[in-house]
């Protein structure tokens, strides 16, 4: 009755790490975010196991059947989208209501309850991808995810730039509102504050671009596409573009 929270690859499939691939295989059931994506990672390995959704907007009731998966003695496997679960997605929900719910199964012979299990299986994660290329302090940093989609964004920048006096921070953001966000930014920071734009990282079309704000915004004014990491360093310099 183990519950392994297992990193998968967030572009290039190669990513996985051995150990993923073995529990991927030994588990009896996958819990997923979207089926599409995890079944062409499955197909890849030759994988064949039944799938469960499970992301934001799943109800109580999902929550609660997976904890009676896991005390009728089931292993299974969450994965996201791409990368760790539990980081800007609803991993951690899940493994917050498991570890606060408890076990309630049978006591075995012993006369003791069995426990669940919750084993990180780590690897891929864009965080840590970004942040390894960044070529900024990342011995103390700040992550703040995505930054909310209408109320609340004044505040979180906000927020942003006070923590970003002392630490690098790192932030998720989705391509239809990434150029919204570099005027938010440019409103709070100035158009030379230097930013880090990590775009679709180990896919196809990676892309890495240093430059101020207003670099950022021209280089990217006909849009964008694939989701993004932008790290600001605190210390205030400008970088070549």
């Amino acid at each position: 009755m183990t519950l392994y929270i297992i990193a998968t690859p967030i572009g290039n499939l190669k990513d996985i790490t051995l150990r993923a691939l073995e529990v991927l295989k030994s588990v009896d059931l996958i819990l997923c975010e979207d089926t599409r994506k995890t079944k062409k990672l499955l197909f890849h390995y030759n994988i064949h196991k039944p799938l469960m959704v499970f992301h934001q907007h799943s109800s109580k009731k999902v929550f609660e059947n997976v904890l009676k998966l896991l005390n009728e003695g089931k292993n299974l496997a969450l994965v996201t989208e791409a990368g760790t679960p539990g980081i800007s997605d609803p991993g951690n929900q899940l493994v917050e209501f498991l570890t606060k719910q408890g076990s309630p199964r049978a006591k075995r012979s012993l006369g003791e309850p069995e426990e669940i299990k919750i084993v990180p299986i780590s690897g891929p994660s864009a965080l840590t991808a970004a942040l390894s290329i960044a070529g900024v302090d990342a011995n103390k940093f700040v992550f703040l995810g995505f930054p909310p989609a209408k109320k609340g964004r004044k505040k979180y920048f906000k927020k942003l730039k006070e923590l970003n006096q002392e630490f690098t921070a790192a932030l998720y953001e989705s391509p239809h509102r990434f150029l919204k966000t570099l005027d938010n930014l440019m409103e709070v920071f100035g158009e030379d504050k230097s930013i880090i734009i990590c775009r679709e990282l180990t896919k196809l079309h990676e892309e890495i671009f240093r430059g101020t704000l207003k670099q950022t915004k021209e280089h990217f004014k006909n849009g964008v596409k694939g989701e993004l990491v932008l790290i600001l360093d605190p210390v205030a310099r400008k970088r070549r573009g």
